[in-house]
């Protein structure tokens, strides 16, 4: 008995027995709600929330509006006209940003009439010549990161030009041009409230991991309700999803300054805001600088997603290739969607890491040199824009953009490539589809779909307590058992055999190749720079070449998810090895063992909660993919979450199914970061 008490894997021996035998004895007919639960007050839910939401949007806080232009007043509510102003403000700010890069007349009208823009033809906003943009990202990549940035920077926006992607390239740059400053701005500002408010951040936190674990289509739903359709409309989605991170890593930066450097501040006679933006937050700068970082990379994987409620950008040019499947086009699309990514990555963590001289005394010409050579090359290039306009008015002005149709384009080199793979790989391909989809997922699938309620909630309950105790229980079984009073249960099951699959073959390859990698500098930092770069990647353009290779199946969702959540899992086990400290392993080395032994015993052992929090990172990442993954036709919860996208009084339904998804994620979080501080503690590392 003591042994069994002891060893937690015997407890889980006899769980699983005990989950195999309530399985086996509840019959799917006789179990009633052993086997299902009957239809509870869970499943009215969604209609609550609808209306609730219809209640706010139509009928509480109702005024009398003005109408000038019709002389009329009117009744609204607070929350239509919020909703108007924001969405005005925000497409106000989009279009401006799109016309300074594009050229246009819209904002302009907003300042004077169309018939004042027809009667002076000058009244319009000249394109940003592309030239110019392209040595702003040379020059910007050379201040912030030397050389080799500056030529990423610098040739990724020519490939864009030259390509025929910048119109979309410039209207998804103008999308995260808004939404990244009022993510971070909120972010920012949240997290400074956190941090001197201890109530308000347990209030936060739980609400922040609800948010980070929520699928992207789920924030689209209720933004369609109360905002419409169209760019502020994906771009106020883009907010609400990016913010959290930002949240998170201010807090994070804030909690981190010493308190030496705190009372330094006190002692100087700072006040409170004093010692906060002239103290905490420059001190934060690097924690506070990660966190703009996120939020550039969740914008821009949003940027594919919001085009499902109407943003314009490369992401929606992606989303109609994809739908035509004209794959050619759309890799075209995806590299330079993977382009911006890389270099707004790279741009913003080596903004994060420079040192800023605070007492350097240099001449004003020294001091802003970037900005004088960019002011000249801007000059330069808009007067021969406009040269050019006048000398031959009718022809296209290379100078300000180029359009897809005169652009280079390798779309049938890519096409080819595609038929060719196909021709020649095709029943190879099929037969490994079939024999996967027969032999290993349809019976998993099944079995998954057999497990009963009751065993699985009993199942999970007991995982809990053995892990983390009776807290930990409760939890993860309040959980899951929100998920079993909903309609969805079967859609939860697949969607859970999908992530087991799915976290279980990317664990065995990141591990992997984070074992073989860590035995060499070399070959550690090649795979962290080959982790950096794949996940910067937005999730859709995993889509492309599965979609290419092995058409729409669940094979093909779960391959684009395993190389999305191997990502995590590579690069956790590589980090958690590395920081072994050296003197364990020579002491290893002193003792005897050999190099086998040593990662066995020693390394393994101590790296084990790191590695467990990048399993952790690929359960989150199987999640989200997985709910993507339903665009390519999945019997899941994202498929269901899609329909509700549709549906006139879907939105009910889709926060919950939200909800349905970000619990498993939760659960799994809660047993796997338990269990990671359990280790911790053993080992006194904590």
């Amino acid at each position: 008995m003591k042994y069994f008490t002891e060893h937690k894997w015997t407890q889980f021996v006899a769980l699983l027995a005990v989950f195999f035998a309530l399985v086996m004895a509840i019959d799917p007919v006789t179990g009633g709600n052993l086997w299902r639960l009957q239809e509870t007050v869970f499943w009215l839910l969604p209609d609550a929330v609808n209306d609730g939401l219809k209640f706010l949007i139509n009928d509480f806080w109702v005024v009398d509006i003005y109408d000038s232009e019709l002389d009329l007043t009117e009744e609204s509510t607070m929350m239509k006209e919020f909703t108007r102003a924001l969405s005005s403000a925000v497409l106000f700010s989009i279009n401006l940003i799109r016309e300074l890069l594009l050229g246009g007349v819209k904002t302009v009208v907003a300042f004077t009439s169309w018939d004042f823009i027809s009667d002076n033809e000058w009244a319009r906003i000249p394109a940003l010549p592309w030239p110019a943009v392209a040595t702003g990202a040379f020059l910007i990549g050379h201040y912030l990161g030397g050389r080799d940035l500056s030529i990423l920077a610098g040739a990724s926006t020519i490939y864009i030009a030259v390509f025929g992607q910048w119109t979309p390239a410039m209207q998804t740059l103008s999308f995260v041009l808004v939404a990244v400053p009022l993510s971070v701005f909120l972010g920012l500002s949240l997290g400074i409230i956190a941090f001197k408010h201890k109530t308000f951040e347990s209030i936060l936190a739980p609400l922040l991991n609800v948010a980070q674990s929520m699928p992207h289509f789920s924030y689209l739903i209720p933004v369609v309700v109360f905002f419409g359709i169209g760019d502020h409309a994906g771009a106020i989605s883009t907010v609400i999803f990016a913010t959290p991170p930002m949240i998170r890593l201010t807090i994070l930066g804030l909690k981190k300054v010493s308190p030496e450097v705190l009372e330094a501040g006190m002692m100087s006679g700072c006040n409170p805001r004093q010692l906060m933006f002239k103290v905490l937050i420059p001190t934060a700068r690097h924690d506070i600088l990660i966190g703009v970082n996120q939020v550039i990379m969740q914008c821009l994987a949003m940027a594919v997603i919001a085009s499902f409620i109407g943003a314009r950008g490369l992401g929606y040019d992606l989303l109609v290739s994809l739908n035509m499947l004209k794959i050619g086009q759309a890799l075209e699309l995806g590299v330079s969607i993977v382009l911006i990514a890389v270099v707004l990555d790279k741009l913003s963590l080596a903004w994060a890491k420079k040192q800023i001289d605070y007492f350097a005394e240099l001449p004003f010409h020294v001091r802003h040199k970037y900005s004088l050579a960019f002011l000249g090359i801007l000059v330069l290039t808009s007067a021969l824009a406009y040269l050019v306009s006048v000398v031959f008015p009718e022809k296209t002005n290379y100078f300000y953009f180029i359009d897809e149709s005169q652009g280079l384009t390798t779309e049938k080199f890519w096409d080819f490539i595609v038929d060719w793979i196909i021709t020649n790989t095709y029943d190879s391909v099929q037969s490994f589809n079939f024999f996967m989809t027969t032999s290993i997922l349809m019976p998993m699938k099944e079995a998954y779909l057999a497990m009963p309620v009751a065993a699985t909630l009993f199942l999970v309950a007991g995982t809990g307590y053995i892990v983390g105790g009776l807290r930990s229980a409760i939890v993860v079984t309040g959980l899951i058992a929100f998920i079993a009073l909903t309609p969805w249960w079967d859609r939860a099951l697949i969607t859970a055999y999908m992530a087991t699959f799915a976290v279980f073959i990317s664990v065995i390859i990141g591990c992997s190749v984070g074992i073989l990698c860590s035995r060499s500098p070399r070959a550690t930092k090649v795979i962290l720079l080959v982790c950096d770069t794949f996940q910067t990647f937005p999730s859709f353009v995993y889509l492309i070449p599965v979609i290419m290779l092995f058409g729409v199946s669940d094979l093909s969702v779960l391959i684009a998810v395993i190389v999305y959540a191997t990502i995590p899992a590579t690069r956790y086990t590589v980090e958690g090895l590395s920081n072994v400290p050296q003197s364990l392993q020579e002491a290893g080395s002193m003792s005897g063992v050999n190099r086998t032994q040593r990662l066995l015993k020693i390394e393994l052992p101590l790296a084990f909660p790191h590695i467990m929090l990048g399993i952790n990172q690929t359960v989150i990442f199987s999640l989200f993919m997985i709910i993507i993954g339903a665009f390519i036709g999945t019997d899941d919860l994202g498929q269901l979450i899609m329909q509700a996208l549709s549906q006139a009084n879907g939105m009910g339904q889709g926060i919950v199914l939200g909800l349905c998804v970000a619990f498993i994620g939760l659960a799994v979080d809660h047993l796997i970061h338990t269990w990671a501080e359990q280790r911790k503690t053993a080992l006194g590392i904590a």
